[in-house]
């Protein structure tokens, strides 16, 4: 009692009366077992559990996660096969029977072309005869009721004398109930699986696929379609339909040589199918116009390479600077280029050109200015100016600037060629565009003198 008492003493607990006596208590103390190992946690582990020594007590919730009975949700992203063998049990009767049944409720959407509904059926059809594949591959032996009775019965046969046997079970007890536990763990055995009814598992399953795989190709699942193609043929490598829907798919998507890949397989197993020999015909067609539209497109890009490389010789045999910002005005079509053919080396340049009035702040757009032309026979159709009322602006009364390599103002002669302003090395195109002052004589002195101080400003 005094320890309790001493201990309590020195925890000191603070009330709202007095916030002096207030302590700070820590962060709290890890769960226990977080990230140790079992074997310090469960120390009396039976031997069976010692596979799981070297496991945190995290990994092992896990890995118990990864199994069926004791997983607490669905991983759609990846493939269970002991979950798809459970989830088959969900069905009465054999599963020859189940699969048959689904088989024959999807063919029965599939006419009415509910394709979802029909692929739905067609693939729990799939799941249960799955879950028969997946049990012989392990080895394990088919459980069924324990014949008591002589000689060999019938499916129907079979289910009377299954409820019998339950309906005995139930009057032994005496409660009228029966006991589903007992009754399987009484009356069910292992046997070996029979050959013809996994044969005929087997053939079921094959088509199966095949049916769900012309759900998915009109559904444009194109590759679910070819997966579930494959997964036929490796049951059966003649199944012609598979190959045809395959090729479909394929061809749906492009797959050129694959798709004729399977067509020439099917044919190899039916040369007189008259469905692949149609589609072998469409693969042919379809490769031509690939085929045609990938030569267009190669000689597109030849002649684009083309053409720079004749535009560059011919700007550097004409000593013309360009420029680019990475930011290029929007102007459609428009650039600098040769003129009238492109891939013409003895074409001249036609250069985009803005025509700036700065005293009035606009403008005017020259989708191409020839190299061979003056400013003076553009002036002829751009003035009079609209919005010039007081006709200040004619090809006599105006001069002529343009900003030079360093910063500064060049004057244009109105009646030069555009390629003896270029060509003087002094001026360049940016991003595909020259730009001209325009300015009335009156005000050019004072905008001159403005520039170069905002110049100057700027440095």
């Amino acid at each position: 009692m005094d320890n309790l008492t001493s201990q309590t003493n020195e925890l000191k607990l603070g009330n709202s009366n007095n916030n002096n006596n207030n302590v700070t208590i820590g962060p709290a103390p890890p769960p226990p077992g977080a990230g140790a190992d079992l074997s310090t946690i469960f120390p009396g582990l039976p031997p069976g559990h010692k596979i799981n020594m070297g496991m945190t007590l995290e990994e092992t919730i896990a890995d118990l996660n990864k199994h069926p009975l004791f997983m607490t949700q669905l991983d759609d992203s990846e493939e269970n096969e002991e979950l798809a063998a459970l989830q088959s049990l969900a069905y009465d009767g054999t599963p020859l029977e189940n699969g048959l049944n689904f088989k024959e409720q999807g063919n029965e959407c599939f006419k009415a072309k509910k394709w979802s509904d029909a692929k739905e059926f067609y693939g729990k059809g799939v799941q249960v005869l799955q879950a028969e594949e997946f049990r012989r591959s392990k080895g394990i032996k088919k459980k069924v009721v324990k014949q008591k009775e002589v000689g060999m019965r019938s499916g129907e046969e079979q289910k009377a004398f299954e409820e019998r046997e339950k309906k005995k079970l139930a009057e032994n007890d005496g409660s009228g109930v029966v006991k589903e536990d007992e009754a399987v763990k009484e009356e069910y055995e292992e046997v070996e699986d029979d050959p013809v009814e996994t044969q005929k598992e087997r053939t079921l399953l094959e088509l199966l696929y095949v049916n769900r795989a012309a759900c998915h190709l009109e559904l444009k699942n194109y590759r679910s379609c070819t997966l579930d193609c494959a997964a036929a043929l490796r049951l059966n490598p003649k199944n012609v339909k598979a190959f045809y829907r395959s090729a479909k798919a394929l061809l749906a998507v492009n797959k050129i040589a694959e798709a004729d890949d399977a067509c020439a397989r099917g044919l190899e197993v039916d040369s007189s199918n008259a469905a692949l020999q149609r589609l072998t015909k469409e693969i042919i067609a379809k490769n031509e116009t690939v085929t045609a539209h990938k030569r267009e497109e190669e000689k597109r890009a030849a002649d684009a390479r083309r053409k720079e490389v004749l535009l560059k010789a011919a700007l550097e045999a004409r000593n013309i600077k360009m420029r680019s910002t990475g930011k290029p005005p929007d102007m459609e079509d428009a650039h600098v280029k040769l003129v009238p053919d492109p891939l013409d080396p003895q074409s001249s340049l036609s250069v985009p050109t803005m025509l700036l009035y700065p005293a009035d702040y606009e403008s005017d757009f020259i989708k191409a200015f020839n190299e061979t032309e003056s400013l003076e026979q553009h002036f002829g159709y751009v003035f009079p100016l609209p919005w010039d009322r007081e006709n200040r602006y004619t090809a006599s009364n105006v001069e002529c600037y343009i900003e030079t390599v360093s910063g500064g103002l060049a004057k244009v002669g109105k009646k030069v060629s555009l390629l003896k302003v270029l060509s003087s090395g002094n001026v360049e195109i940016v991003d595909d565009l020259l730009k001209i002052f325009v300015v009335p004589k009156g005000k050019a002195e004072g905008w001159v003198k403005d520039w170069k101080e905002k110049q100057l400003g700027r440095k």
